[in-house]
Parts: C-alpha cells; sequence; structure tokens
C-alpha cells in the first residue's frame, strides 16, 4: 500500500447507498444538508482570497451498514466499525460514529440544478484514504486522514495477473448479456443500455495490467452492487483484494441476468477477442420464441400452459410470503387468494398480468395491522410537554389538547391492558376446566361453552377502542403549524408524513383511481401509510384550505369527508385498493390559514383550534431560543462568534417585520448572521481575528438591513384637550399598537368631517360617540340649557394620523367619547392613558376583540393605564407577567365610570344619576 503524510481534510458524509469510488462522479443533494451549506460559505469565504482555478477537494465518506453479507455472515472487514449506524441514519445528523473508516478524496465540479430544493453538490472521486481522527463535528466534518496512492500493478505477479484476465472475462461477457437481454440492471449510479454497454466493452478491451484497480472500481460502479459490497470494495486497498471483490460481485451479477446460477448461456472464446456465435444464434431464437415446444412472441421459459420459469415462480412464492406476513385484514385475506390464483394461472406476456402483480405488491405493503407502540409510561406526559415546549413558545392550547388526548390514550390502554391479565386468567381456567372433565368421563365433551367463555366474550366486548382525533390548526402563515404536529409525532414515538392539499384538483388523488383506468394507483392516504409501513401513524394534511373545489375531475373536499370522520374512517375505501382500511388509529393534524374556504361538512369533522399570531413577547422568545441558534449555525458560525442583545432583536421584530408569524424574523436575522460570516471569514483570512466584534449593536441592524420599514407609536410627552390614545391590533401582523384619535372644533353649523382613512364601522362609532355627547350635553356640564344644541354654530373634524393605513372596528367608541368630552370641557386626557372599548347609546362599554395584542403594544409604547371594557376581564387573565406587571388594567362598564378614573378629581352634573360598581384591578 501506498500512503502518503497525514493531512487535515473536510468531509461529506454520502446519503445512504451512495459510495463515491475513485474515478466516478456523483451528485449529492443540497436539500436539507445545513453541514453542505456551512461547507460551501466556507469555500465561498476563501475563494477571493485564492486562485480562481484552484480546486476543492472535499472527502466523501459513506455511512456504516448495519446489514449482513450475502452468505449470512456478519461483515467484519478492516473499516467496518463495531457500533454500526441505524438503517435511518440522516446524512445531516450523522455523528462520527456513523461514518465508514475508509473515505474517497473527491473534487468539487460544481452545484447543479435549477430550482432550490433539486441543488445537487457534483464531486468527481480522486482516491482513497482512511480517516484516522475525526477532529471537528459541526457545523461539518473535519478530520485527519490518511491519503492512500495505489501502487502500480505489477504485470510479472502471476495471482494479479490472473485476476486481471478473469475481470476482463466477466466484465465482456456481462456487458454482452446485458446487450441481448431485456432485463437491463438498474443500480444506483447508472442504467446500462446495448448501446452504452458496447461503448463500455470498447473501453474494456484497451485496459493493461496495469489499470487493474482502476478497471475493479470502474466496473464497480457499473454493476447493481449492494451497499455493503461497495463497502467492501472501498476499503479493499490492496489490488489483489480490490480484484477479488469485484470478481465475486460480477459472477453474482451475471448468474442473475443468466436466471440459472449453475449454467451460463453465454461463452468467451479461449482467444478473449469474441463470444460464441452459435450461442447467441441459439439465444436469440430463443427470445424470439422459434424454438421447439415455445409459441411465438413468448419470453424465454414460456410454454403454451402459460406458466413461467423458475425465476418467475421463485418470484410469485416471494410475493405469497409478504402476502402472509402483511398481517391482512380477512376481507383482504380473500381477495388477496383469489387474485393470486389468478395470476398464478396467467400467462406473464398478458397486459393483466403486470397490473394484478402490482395490485397484490400494493396489498402486502399496505400496513394492516403493523402498529408504533406508544410510549406511554410513567413519564408520558412530562416527556411531552417538555418535548413541546421545547420545540415551540406559547401556543398553550393546542399543547393543552394534546397532552389531553395522550392522558386519554394513556388510560384507555390501562383498562385494556388490565382486561387482556383477566381474559388470559379466565381462558386458562377454562382449559383446565375442559381438560379436567375430559379426564373425569370417557364420554365425548359437551360443545356448549363453558361459563368462563361467555365471560371472556364479554370482557372482550368491554376493551376500550382508540378513535384518534382529527386536529384543525387554524393560523396565519409562519405561526408553527406544520413543525407543531412533527413535534407531537415525536412526543408520541410515532412515524410522521406530510401530505400537501394545495392545489389538489382531482378525487382520485385523494380516493386513488380504479383498477380499470392505465396506470392506476392508491391515493395520497393510502400511499401515506405504505411509506411510513405501520397503521397509526401521524398524518399532517396541510393547506387543508388550498384544496380545490368541485369540477369535472370530481370535489376533492368531498372525498376527504370520509377520511376525516372518526365515525366512518375505521371502513376508508380506496378506489384501487377496493378493500375497507382503518384509518380510526391515524392521527390526522389538518392546517389551514382560514376557515372561508373550507365547506361547513367537512368543517363539522374537525375539531378546530385557532393559532394567533405571535406577539412581541412571545417573538422575542422564539428567536433567543430557536431562530438565531439555528441561523448561526446554518451560516457557518460557532455561538460565541455572534451576539444579539434583546434590544437589537426588539428593533429587528418591530421595525423590519410586521407579521403573525417569524419566518421574515428568521430571514432578517439569517442575513444579520450572513454579515457577521462575511466580516468574520475576512478577519480570519487576514489574521485580524483580535479586532472582530461578534456582537450586534442597533447601528449595525440598520447598516445591515437597511432603512426601517416600519414605524412605532410612541406615547406623547403632554396633553392637550380633544387628543386621545386608543388602542388597535393589527389583524394581519398579530402585533398591536396604539392609535393616536384627534378632535378640533371651528365655528360651524354641526358639520363633522372624518379624515385618516376611517372604515363604516369607525365611522359609526364617532356618529354614536358624538350622539351621546349631544344627548348629555347638559349633564356634562356642557351647556347651561337643557335644549341648547352643542352644535348648533360649530363644526368639528375628527383624524387619525397615519391617513395612508385603513383603520375599522368598533374598538375606538370609548376613545371617540373621551375625546369629544375633552374636547368640549378643556380638560386634557393623561398622555399615558390608553383605552379601548365599543359603546352604545345608552352610554354602556361594551367587550371588543385583541385585547393581548393590544396591551402588549400599549407597553411597548410607553401606556402606563389602561381601561378596558368590564366584558374583557376575561381575557385580561392570559397575559403575559410582564404585561400585568407593567400595565395597571381598570376595567369599566360605562362612560360615566371612565370618567371618573380619567378625570378622578372633577364631578360632573349628571354623574349622580348613574351608580355603578368601581372595576379597578
Amino acid at each position: 500500500m501506498g500512503r502518503s503524510k497525514s493531512k487535515m481534510l473536510t468531509l461529506i458524509p454520502l446519503p445512504r447507498g451512495q459510495v463515491l469510488l475513485p474515478g466516478v462522479s456523483i451528485r449529492i443533494p443540497i436539500a436539507n444538508r445545513p453541514d453542505i451549506a456551512a461547507l460551501l460559505a466556507h469555500i465561498y469565504s476563501k475563494a477571493t482570497a485564492s486562485k480562481a482555478d484552484a480546486s476543492v477537494t472535499v472527502g466523501c465518506v459513506p455511512l456504516n451498514s448495519p446489514y449482513l453479507s450475502s452468505d449470512g455472515k456478519r461483515l467484519i472487514e478492516e473499516g467496518l466499525n463495531s457500533q454500526n449506524a441505524p438503517e435511518d441514519t440522516d446524512p445531516a445528523t450523522a455523528k462520527k460514529g456513523d461514518l465508514f473508516s475508509y473515505g474517497c478524496v473527491a473534487r468539487v465540479s460544481g452545484v447543479q440544478g435549477r430550482r432550490q430544493g433539486d441543488l445537487s453538490l457534483l464531486v468527481e472521486g480522486a482516491s482513497r484514504f482512511r480517516i484516522e481522527e475525526i477532529v471537528q463535528e459541526r457545523p461539518y466534518f473535519e478530520a485527519r486522514v490518511a491519503p492512500h496512492v495505489d501502487e502500480e500493478a505489477n504485470a510479472q505477479d502471476a495471482s494479479v495477473q490472473s485476476l486481471f484476465v478473469e475481470l476482463k472475462q466477466l466484465s465482456r461477457e456481462f456487458l454482452a448479456l446485458v446487450r441481448l437481454s431485456s432485463l437491463l440492471p438498474r443500480g444506483p449510479t447508472m442504467t446500462l443500455t446495448p448501446i452504452l454497454a458496447r461503448r463500455l466493452e470498447l473501453f474494456i478491451a484497451r485496459k493493461d495490467v496495469q489499470d487493474a484497480g482502476s478497471l475493479a472500481d470502474f466496473m464497480a460502479n457499473v454493476v447493481d452492487s449492494s451497499h455493503e459490497e461497495k463497502l467492501r470494495i472501498l476499503s479493499a486497498l490492496t489490488i489483489n483484494s480490490r480484484l477479488e471483490r469485484v470478481i465475486e460481485v460480477l459472477q453474482r451479477q451475471i448468474s442473475a441476468l443468466q436466471g440459472n446460477g449453475g449454467n451460463r448461456i453465454l461463452t468467451i472464446t479461449s482467444s478473449g477477442n469474441g463470444i460464441d456465435m452459435e450461442k447467441l444464434r441459439r439465444l436469440q431464437q430463443q427470445r424470439s420464441g422459434q424454438t421447439s415446444g415455445g409459441m411465438r412472441g413468448m419470453p424465454p421459459g414460456f410454454s403454451g400452459n402459460g406458466q413461467g420459469n423458475d425465476e418467475d415462480g421463485n418470484e410469485l412464492e416471494e410475493l405469497k410470503r409478504r402476502l402472509d406476513e402483511a398481517g391482512l385484514s380477512p376481507e383482504a385475506e380473500k381477495v388477496a387468494q383469489r387474485e393470486m390464483q389468478r395470476l398464478q394461472k396467467m400467462n406473464p406476456a398478458q397486459a393483466e398480468y403486470q397490473v394484478c402483480r402490482n395490485y397484490l405488491e400494493n396489498l402486502a405493503e399496505i400496513p394492516w395491522t403493523k402498529v408504533t407502540e406508544d410510549h406511554l409510561d410513567v413519564h408520558t406526559l412530562a416527556r411531552a410537554r417538555q418535548q413541546l415546549d421545547d420545540d415551540h413558545y406559547g401556543l398553550q392550547k393546542i399543547k393543552k389538547r394534546l397532552l389531553e388526548y395522550l392522558a386519554v390514550l394513556k388510560l384507555k390502554q390501562a383498562v385494556n391492558a388490565e382486561l387482556e391479565v383477566q381474559i388470559k386468567d379466565l381462558a386458562d381456567k377454562t382449559k383446565a376446566a375442559a381438560a379436567e372433565s375430559e379426564k373425569e368421563s370417557s364420554a365425548v365433551v359437551t360443545q356448549a361453552p363453558l361459563p368462563s367463555e361467555a365471560e371472556i366474550k364479554l370482557l372482550k366486548n368491554k376493551r376500550m377502542v382508540d378513535k384518534s382525533p382529527i386536529l384543525l390548526l387554524v393560523g396565519p402563515p409562519g405561526t408553527g403549524k406544520t413543525s407543531l404536529a412533527k413535534s407531537v409525532a415525536t412526543s408520541l414515538g410515532r412515524k410522521f408524513h406530510r401530505i400537501s392539499l394545495g392545489g389538489v384538483r382531482d378525487e382520485a388523488e385523494i380516493r386513488g383511481h380504479r383498477r380499470t383506468y392505465v396506470a392506476a394507483m392508491p391515493g395520497l392516504i393510502v400511499s401515506g401509510l405504505k411509506k411510513v409501513g405501520v397503521a397509526n401513524p401521524v398524518i399532517l394534511l396541510d393547506e387543508i384550505d388550498k384544496i380545490s373545489s368541485s369540477n369535472f375531475h370530481g370535489d376533492p373536499s368531498a372525498a376527504m369527508l370520509e377520511v376525516l370522520d372518526p365515525e366512518q374512517n375505521h371502513t376508508f375505501t380506496d378506489h384501487y385498493v377496493n378493500i375497507p382500511i382503518d384509518l380510526s388509529k391515524v392521527l390526522f393534524i389538518a392546517t389551514a390559514n382560514s376557515l372561508d374556504t373550507i365547506p361547513p361538512p367537512l368543517l363539522d369533522r374537525m375539531e378546530t383550534i385557532q393559532l394567533s399570531g405571535y406577539t412581541t413577547l412571545e417573538k422575542r422568545h422564539i428567536a433567543t431560543r430557536h431562530l438565531l441558534p439555528k441561523q448561526i449555525t446554518t451560516n457557518g458560525l460557532a455561538d460565541d462568534k455572534v451576539q444579539v442583545s434583546q434590544e437589537v432583536l426588539d428593533k429587528i421584530i418591530t421595525s423590519y417585520t410586521r407579521e403573525s408569524g417569524v419566518r421574515n424574523l428568521e430571514r432578517e436575522i439569517g442575513s444579520v448572521c450572513r454579515s457577521k460570516a462575511v466580516e468574520f471569514a475576512s478577519a480570519k483570512d487576514t489574521d485580524t481575528l483580535t479586532q472582530y466584534n461578534p456582537e450586534v449593536s442597533l447601528s449595525d441592524v440598520e447598516e445591515i438591513l437597511g432603512i426601517e420599514r416600519f414605524d412605532e407609536e410612541i406615547a406623547e410627552q403632554t396633553s392637550r384637550p380633544g387628543v386621545v390614545t386608543g388602542l388597535v391590533a393589527y389583524s394581519t401582523g398579530g402585533q398591536g399598537s396604539i392609535l393616536f384619535i384627534e378632535v378640533a372644533d371651528m365655528p360651524g353649523t354641526g358639520r363633522v368631517q372624518l379624515t385618516g382613512k376611517l372604515g363604516d364601522v369607525l365611522k359609526e362609532s364617532v356618529e354614536v360617540a358624538l350622539t351621546w355627547v349631544k344627548a348629555h350635553a347638559f349633564e356634562l356640564g356642557l351647556t347651561h340649557d337643557l335644549n341648547e344644541d352643542i352644535m348648533k354654530n360649530r363644526s368639528i373634524h375628527v383624524h387619525c394620523p397615519s391617513g395612508a393605513i385603513p383603520k375599522d372596528g368598533p374598538s375606538a367608541g370609548l376613545a371617540h367619547t373621551i375625546a369629544l368630552i375633552s374636547l368640549f370641557s378643556g380638560k386634557p386626557v393623561p398622555p399615558t392613558m390608553a383605552m379601548t372599548g365599543e359603546i352604545s347609546l345608552r352610554g354602556k362599554v361594551t367587550p371588543v376583540g385583541g385585547i393581548k395584542e393590544k396591551l402588549i403594544g400599549a407597553l411597548r409604547a410607553g401606556v402606563r393605564t389602561v381601561l378596558l371594557p368590564i366584558g374583557n376581564k376575561k381575557d385580561a387573565k392570559d397575559l403575559p407577567e410582564e404585561v400585568k406587571e407593567g400595565l395597571e388594567i381598570i376595567h369599566v362598564q360605562h362612560i360615566w365610570e371612565a370618567m371618573r378614573h380619567v378625570w378622578p378629581d372633577t364631578h360632573w352634573p349628571g354623574e349622580q344619576h348613574w351608580s355603578g360598581v368601581d372595576s379597578r384591578l
């Protein structure tokens, strides 16, 4: 072996089943690979300081294999670790114990793909290496490796010469068989066609013994070999061992192609320059159906009785075994037996043969009875609560509902476990009693059921059936509905599958196509069950409000009625399968942005849970706990290389994003991290790391993100009559804010002018407020005559600043009334006091919505006292502690009561006519 001095190398874990060999090019998907993204960012940062034509090299390392070799023995080869990686290891989250000890140095050729999700990294294998020590795991692997350079094969070595001759002979035989066979091997790297096979024959013929190692690697990539076999070939550093392992794979492939492992139907001539043409002619005649005993047009091995060859027989036996192991329901078992009998009598050349076979394979893949055991023990609820809290901040309603479901599921399983013990005890007693009676009497045992058998039947009927709820999460985009469903699956220990319903316009996509159609297939629900392989997964029905309505393809939303009905989905029938399938164990979680487009019958079948937009305080916690660490890692930085203070996060939240969710917030935080990544990489390249400042200041934010996009209203420092601070909740952004209401009077004839882009409801609130003030002007001390019109010789102008923003809603009725009283009486309202509420003509203050968002916005704007309707007392209980401590919340039920709190030292002439209860909190 030719080994060079150890060196440092960046490693890329390959997806499971993929192995890179020298001289071979492969594509590595970049989607969901933060390690590759971080590596590319690092390469990009160094590109400016390096030569433009310098090649970038990385180390491509496959994952370990937990499987056995084809002869049934465990692979104990040099390079296979004792702790093998699990089958479902994700290369993006692989640890150093999951990596194979050997890899291949590769040159990065570039990135291919048009769309974001289809991008792949193109690499070309150069030489082998062995990992000596892994020195870094995140954000990408770095290791000290020992490179390996193949020594030139000795042409005088008899063993190498004989193995090389056998390799070339088997390679030509394999390619000739491919050219003549309609069964084309499809490996992970390429699909051989007859034309390509002929070109490869010419390529192999020109190889000499000095190219033995490279030819072995090339043929290992051409043939359809397993992951374990390629790992063995990769770890074969000597030429002899590599040739032996590739020859073994070639021999197995040739036997599989021939369909008869004992006799080869092709023979390479002794000269090694051609193929026995006589045997090739006989083979061609056999394939054309011209041999004796066969029928014209039939594949080899078939005669007129419709029976297939040994290979087809073995495949049918394998299919029958899979059906037996699938645990079919009684009805499915009956259909499967009937279809299997038809298939065995059918000629494989018929078109119906493949249709019937595909149907049986689908039946075998559907998980009829296989389920995942739920993690239900004494720590179930605590573990689930911790999982949900770790993944999501806030969302208390949905967390509470999921914990309720877990608790009910746990109690049901406990009752069923007790019943199983009782049933087992009764069955043992029945069996013992029957044996005792058989001993005591030689007469025939009566067939009448024993008393305990009736008790067993009664106990079985008491079993509690688990009917999973159908949950519908409704909320604005970016509030975590989809990721919440993943957390539910994780906390339950169940498998997760996502079905996107956005734009689905064909009913057959939900319920499947009938088998009479060409290319019929099961629907999305059954396909999802096949993919996860269990009957009780968590299935996310994403964007159910975007599903298409009725058209000439059918009504997809109507097809969902049976799926999402807990009383019917235990007998869901897919058009393709046409056998009832039990969906009652599936936990369906649907998501929607709005309820308006969901048909009422479908909405009635789901349990709706509203997810309001995140508040500023919640966004701050989410950014600190989740978004910022994620973006730091994604952009190739360490945790101590970026430090963002709470003030900076608040600045980004309030001035650069105004949304219900956190998607745009994550993008802005990513922009800040990328800016720091460029700054850190430049400092590292110029050896000025001591001057790098990881802290992000408020002045840096505007330089990185640009000019502020949104302005926040701040409470006034001074007060004047006719100006009142109201509260408003932005329904689109999920953030509350204050709203100034300005009223001015002037000489006139009672005209009222409204500006500020007010909606119809808001205009009506002004009219109601003015009517109440005019009706009570004498009691308020605004006029000296009971019948005098306060608006007779004046006009007023009501304005709400920020005229470009539409404003509507009844929330400002109380504020308008207080503003008019303040203007007419000349008494200013305290600037740090805000209010919200609707009013009636009787002066009653009625409740409004969005209290949580409004109060958080008020606290952020500097308000200290808030007047709320007494009907919103229940809403004020569900507030963050910071809001409760920072605001004085006063609940009022009438305008007179509100006036007492606005002007506590003023006594109005008519206030004695109203007696209310002070509701100060």
